[in-house]
Formats: C-alpha cells, structure tokens, sequence
C-alpha cells in the first residue's frame, strides 16, 4: 500500500497531548515554546492532557517521562528543550531508553528543513522523534522558531498518519 493510501486511512481524530518543555531557565509565564505547541494543539481540537514545565536534571526528567507513560493515554508526548549541545541538554539521552522504536527521519528531516532557513546551524540539532509503547513522542528544540517549523512543515501534517501506523 502507498503512503498516500496509509494516509488515507489514518482519519484525523482528537488526540490526547502531554507538552513538556526541559529548561532551567523558564516558567509558565515565560516558556513561549511551550505554549505555542499547547496552542497549536488545541487549534488543531486536541485536548492537552499535561502541560508541565521541568528542569533539566536527568533524573526529574526520567522521572516526569515514567510519570507521563504510567497515565497510559497520552498519545502524543511532545518536549521541547535539552536537543542541543551543552552539557545541560539531556533531553536525548533521557528519552532514547524509553524508545521502543527511533523515527530517525524526524530528526534528518527536522534538520533538513531548519537547513533550509538558518543554514549549517541546523547541524547542532539533535531533535528526534520516537514510539514509546503506542505513544509517539517528538523531542523538540527549545526555540520558538524552531518549534513553530517543526510543528508545521512535519508534525501537525503527518499527526494523523504517526498515530495510525502506531497503533495498528
């Protein structure tokens, strides 16, 4: 079966959203990021089920993933800062464990896209996308612009068709 045909199938439906964003640096009130994809979210008429701001220590932040997964109705746990390079961006090595399968092409497309409007600086990106039991989670940059072009260019399109190879 093609794609266009898988995407056919994968009806749009409301899913249930967790939005994390790992920073030491910003609460409710200043995280941008995090609240451009609770609203992009709910725009879209998904419900946002947890919204939680956590500080990027390793074991707060496996801690608040143990908590998300344990919900157990989460479909989407989209995060949002710790994907760069300094010695406080954990976000990848905390989640990679929980992976049951990588979607490697997230992040090169993420990269490949960002390529495209910041040039060569997109190669200190390490975004990354994966399925954690039957819950797609996208690990985000903590940039708002970055956020707004992953959101639109890859995730809201492909929302539907992610959750439908998922879960059957």
């Amino acid at each position: 079966m093609a794609h266009h045909e898988h995407e056919k199938m994968a009806r749009a439906k409301k899913f249930k959203i967790a939005v994390v964003t790992f920073t030491d640096t910003r609460d409710k009130e200043t995280d941008k990021s995090g609240r451009f994809i609770v609203e992009q979210f709910e725009k879209a008429g998904h419900e946002i089920e947890i919204y939680r701001i956590v500080k990027e220590d390793p074991e707060s932040m496996r801690k608040e993933i143990d908590s998300i997964c344990a919900v157990g109705t989460v479909d989407f746990l989209i995060t949002n800062g710790g994907t760069g390079l300094s010695a406080r961006d954990n976000t990848i090595e905390v989640i990679r464990p929980f992976f049951d399968k990588e979607l490697e092409g997230f992040g090169e497309i993420f990269r490949f896209v960002s390529f495209q409007q910041i040039g060569a600086a997109a190669i200190l990106s390490r975004a990354t996308a994966g399925k954690i039991g039957k819950m797609i989670t996208i690990c985000l940059p903590g940039s708002s612009k970055a956020v707004k072009l992953a959101l639109t260019r890859i995730v809201m399109p492909q929302l539907a068709h992610m959750h439908w190879e998922a879960n059957r």
